[in-house]
């Protein structure tokens, strides 16, 4: 790390370098998994390594979706051939919603969260509160280490349990946090609640949803500065936020160790510079690789360089969704889900899955138009939402013909001003 601003010199070098190290991993990165992933080594047959030239290569190469992803590891369980190590060889198997499973390298700090702990201002010595889930998915796991490859100390809290949680943050006295951007506050109000002192945290990473700027401006408020990054469980780290010398800077500065594509919504095609588009990303991960994952995030790219100094490319951050797939208090809900509830109900002609803010956290009501009904029928269908989706959500029973006839079935009613 360097002695201040930046994390290493790779944040600093010059954008011709970056370029010409990206292509030569590319092009390794290639011939490696066409020799040793054979769900890759397919999905590449036509790609040869010598003819990417230029990073605009890329665009040779098929874009990947989550759906490519569910679809492969049901063919070919348990990872699609996408995977170039053994499960065994892994350091731990995860299971995120869809159902995709992912695996991690033995690594520390595989999904290079260091780099973004460190520009929002966490450094060695800090002990950390993370309050991402360690069960089953990653994201409690990929944070725990990005925090500990800086030096820092984990308290591996995960979610729930909030009164044993806050005592816990009241006693140890954790400078830093690390969580889903509502979860804060339900600390820090359960905190006053219980008149327990939680202004140790002064400082705290959010991710797996926006942080809409009205909550941000409570947590500044209340002496905590929040930072966001953007990760996914299938590529770590894919851009943060940082400080510069006037505070924090516009957009997201994407990661050292991915390279970025902003292109038009379903193809491959990559978009002019400023024009919104969806996310793609290509990771170097040796264990569990990505190619062109198109992630179904909408952003742009911001013209110039940061004015933290850092020279790669920046994006806007996250502008909604691509599909309809929502990301809900940090969980994906995709429309699939929303057709397995229905099918469970006979009672259910057709649905809508609303997603709102009610004060500053996400909300979702299951909007359902019913041919009959009977008592108890709301309550069964909260039962079978929660279970398919893994998140709680209200219902709502009107008529046949009352929903739109647009062909939504979730429908993102956040403000992201």
């Amino acid at each position: 790390m360097t002695a201040n601003r930046h994390f290493d010199a790779l944040e600093t070098r010059a954008p011709e370098a970056r370029s010409a190290a990206q292509l030569e991993a590319l092009r390794a990165q290639v011939a490696r998994l066409k020799a040793s992933a054979s769900g890759w080594a397919e999905r590449l047959c036509e790609v040869e390594p010598s003819a990417l030239t230029d990073l605009a290569g890329l665009s040779q190469l098929p874009v990947t979706r989550k759906h490519d992803l569910i679809a492969l590891q049901k063919a070919t369980p348990p990872f699609g051939g996408l995977n170039a190590a053994a499960p065994g060889e892994a350091g731990r198997v995860f299971v995120s919603p869809g159902p995709i499973f992912e695996m991690e390298a033995r690594d520390s700090d595989y999904g290079r969260v260091a780099r973004a702990f460190f520009a929002a201002g966490f450094r060695a010595g800090d002990l950390v509160h993370n309050c991402f889930a360690y069960h089953l998915t990653p994201g409690g796991w990929i944070m725990d280490w990005g925090a500990r490859a800086l030096g820092c100390a984990v308290v591996p809290a995960g979610i729930g349990n909030t009164e044993q949680q806050v005592e816990a943050i009241a006693h140890l006295r954790p400078q830093a946090w690390a969580g889903t951007p509502d979860y804060l506050k339900v600390l820090l109000d359960k905190g006053a609640e219980l008149n327990l002192d939680l202004s140790s945290i002064a400082k705290a990473m959010v991710s797996g949803g926006a942080l809409f700027p009205s909550l941000r401006l409570e947590y500044a408020e209340r002496g905590v500065a929040v930072r966001q990054c953007y990760a996914t469980a299938e590529l770590g780290l894919v851009a943060y936020e940082t400080d510069g010398p006037e505070g924090l800077c516009e957009g997201m500065v994407v990661d050292e160790g991915v390279i970025l594509e902003i292109v038009r919504p379903g193809t491959g095609d990559p978009v002019a510079e400023g024009e919104v588009g969806e996310v793609v990303v290509t990771s170097f991960n040796p264990v569990y690789p990505m190619l062109r994952l198109a992630t179904g995030d909408l952003s742009a790219v911001l013209p110039g360089q940061s004015a933290c100094g850092r020279t790669n490319l920046r994006i806007k951050g996250w502008m909604g969704r691509a599909d309809q797939t929502a990301k809900i208090k940090g969980m994906f809900v995709h429309p699939e889900q929303v057709a397995a509830v229905v099918a469970r109900h006979p009672q259910v002609a057709k649905a809508r899955l609303v997603v709102d803010r009610h004060g500053e956290a996400d909300r979702m009501t299951l909007v359902c138009e019913v041919t009959t009904s009977y008592e108890g029928l709301p309550e069964k269908l909260g039962e079978t939402l929660q279970s398919v989706c893994k998140l709680r959500g209200e219902v709502s029973l009107v008529h046949p013909g009352e929903l739109p006839n647009d062909g939504k079935v979730i429908e993102d009613a956040r403000s992201y001003d």
